[in-house]
């Protein structure tokens, strides 16, 4: 069993700065996937970031440029940093696990952000 603990969210101003951990415990294979998903209310969740655990990224273009997922694998510890944060940045932020026999899930935090 995996479980994802994820911390860091929380209120921050329009233009401001996030860094969101993550962190994996259990019997984890040493190859997967870890990424970043968010929903906010009456939308879809979607992927805003993932990560290889040999280090490749992939981001959608909403995020592009303004978030950085990075992995801590001797932590087994994966981080968003969100930087440019608007208030369409605002939603629960789940992370994840996917080791090809299971997509494992965090409880998620909440990340708001005001103008």
């Amino acid at each position: 069993q995996v479980q994802l603990v994820e911390s860091g969210g929380g209120l921050v101003q329009a233009g401001g700065s996030l860094k969101l951990s993550c962190a994996a415990s259990g019997s984890i294979f040493s190859r997967n996937v870890m990424g970043w998903y968010r929903q906010a209310p009456g939308k879809q969740r979607e992927l805003v970031a993932a990560i290889t655990s040999g280090g490749t990224t992939n981001y959608p273009d909403s995020v592009k440029g303004r978030f950085t997922i990075s992995r801590d694998n001797a932590k087994n510890t994966a981080y968003l940093q969100m930087n440019s944060l608007t208030p369409e940045d605002t939603a629960v932020y789940y992370c994840s696990l996917n080791d090809y026999s299971y997509n494992y899930w965090g409880q998620g935090t909440q990340v708001t952000v005001s103008s």
